[in-house]
């Protein structure tokens, strides 16, 4: 395989901010100890959950530096450094590599709809530009552009896009990574409710948000399939069934923090359009933690 250094549990922190909607660097590096010290296999800020969109370039910086401090070597780091632009995704992605990320993802955001030359384009320049791994990151939902497993493929020609990440939710796609590249390059599953399908497909990891909550069953599940206990597996899977499924119907950011709340532990504030759950979004997400009890 191309790329081992990720595998397992890829962690994903959330972003704090203070009730003036400032990033809360303090907070952020509690934060992120937690899910090192919980076990997480490596961890992935400034994705969907870190609401990269949402920060300054100044900002990204100063999580990309604290992330790199607080873990100090433990876990290896996945740096998200996604920009409308081909020329800010190179200076982010530079910006890691200097840092000391151990790989970059990037997923292909888009206001026009992008061709598949533009896109294999834009991976390209930035792969010229830095020398350690690139994560390819699939996911229509949030970044505007479903790339099929061909234009994935593609992509892997370019020489250290050695990773691929599918949120898609269509699990048939990693059967067709899968098959089609083997054992070459790592593949990993960022759709939740398909963690064990994706397993089931041949994914080498999981990059989840659920490890802000429920870090010990995440972990306990790909134990499992080292294990090939597809009994254990899918006992370990179906607890934590309706979490996953409430983390993605209710927003990333916004479920982590709520859940951090009801287990007494600070998240920090959101900021700006996000808004906490409501009441009763809260009331259901307090009745999904007892039925983990």
């Amino acid at each position: 395989m191309k790329n081992t250094l990720f595998k397992g549990i890829i962690a994903y922190p959330i972003t704090p901010f203070d009730k003036d909607e400032k990033v809360d660097i303090v907070l952020y590096k509690k934060l992120l100890e937690r899910l090192i010290v919980s076990g997480s296999h490596g961890v992935a800020p400034l994705g969907s959950t870190g609401v990269m969109p949402y920060l300054t370039d100044e900002e990204k910086e100063a999580i990309t530096e604290a992330t790199i401090e607080q873990v100090n070597g433990r876990v290896p780091v996945l740096v998200g450094v996604s920009n409308l632009t081909t020329e800010k995704t190179i200076y982010h992605a530079k910006f890691a590599e200097k840092a000391g990320a151990d790989a970059v993802m990037i997923i292909p955001m888009s206001y026009w709809k992008l061709t598949d030359d533009e896109i294999v384009q834009h991976y390209d320049a930035v792969a010229k530009q830095i020398s350690i791994p690139i994560m390819a990151y699939n996911n229509p939902a949030t970044g505007g552009v479903d790339m099929s497993p061909a234009l994935l493929k593609r992509l892997l020609e370019i020489p250290n896009v050695t990773l691929i990440k599918e949120s898609s939710g269509d699990v048939q796609r990693m059967h067709y990574l899968k098959r089609e590249l083997g054992d070459d390059v790592a593949f990993f599953n960022g759709s939740n409710p398909l963690a064990l399908a994706a397993f089931s497909a041949g994914a080498t990891g999981w990059c989840t948000a659920a490890p802000n909550l429920i870090p010990e069953l995440n972990v306990d599940l790909y134990n499992a399939i080292q294990k090939n206990d597809l009994k254990e597996a899918q006992k370990i899977f179906y607890k934590q069934l309706n979490l996953l499924k409430f983390i993605v119907n209710k927003g990333l950011p916004r479920t982590i923090k709520a859940g951090l709340k009801i287990k007494g532990i600070d998240g920090g504030f959101l900021r700006s359009p996000l808004k906490p759950l409501t009441e009763s979004e809260v009331a259901e997400l307090e009745l999904i933690f007892k039925e983990l009890e």
